[in-house]
């Protein structure tokens, strides 16, 4: 059984926002010279633990973004989210993209760069530090930091695993 599959969230279309990472222009080369399309890597969150990333194609950039948003929207995972920052330190890897992020106290802020702080700002984490190693493509990138995210556990979910009330979790 896959790990992931447990925080599979339902689209929800309200309250969603959305933020471009990348739009890439690519040509196509013809017999009748190039033809141009492009590609946009879209990030939606409710910035309440849900986010989600979408890939769109197409010959107009609001058509692709469009198509991005439609996808991201289909991609949607939960997060725990633990006093505005993540429970535990967390690596994430997708390709040649690696990711480490790591808890942080308040007034840090979100310490990321690029697309990752696209993807933390999202799913409303607020403090966080975080390192992008490897791939700066922002594909992988991107789908990193969610696989990162993906394998957060919150620490009520620690404690029912380990058959042990909160405050014992976090005295011992």
């Amino acid at each position: 059984m896959d790990k992931r599959s447990n925080n599979k969230v339902k689209p929800v279309e309200s309250t969603m926002k959305e933020k471009l990472v990348a739009l890439n222009r690519v040509a196509k080369v013809t017999k009748g010279g190039r033809t141009f399309s492009f590609a946009a890597i879209v990030v939606v969150g409710d910035e309440n633990g849900t986010v989600g990333q979408g890939l769109g194609k197409a010959r107009d950039v609001s058509e692709s973004i469009a198509k991005a948003v439609d996808d991201a929207k289909k991609n949607l995972v939960k997060v725990p989210i633990h006093k505005g920052t993540i429970p535990h330190e967390q690596k994430g890897k997708f390709g040649a993209g690696k990711v480490l992020l790591k808890p942080a106290s308040d007034g840090t802020g979100v310490i990321a760069g690029g697309a990752m702080r696209a993807v933390l700002e999202m799913v409303g984490i607020h403090n966080v530090l975080a390192k992008s190693t490897g791939s700066s493509n922002p594909h992988n990138v991107v789908k990193a930091t969610i696989d990162a995210l993906s394998k957060l556990r919150s620490p009520m979910d620690v404690a029912k695993q380990r058959n042990m009330t909160m405050d014992k979790l976090f005295k011992g």
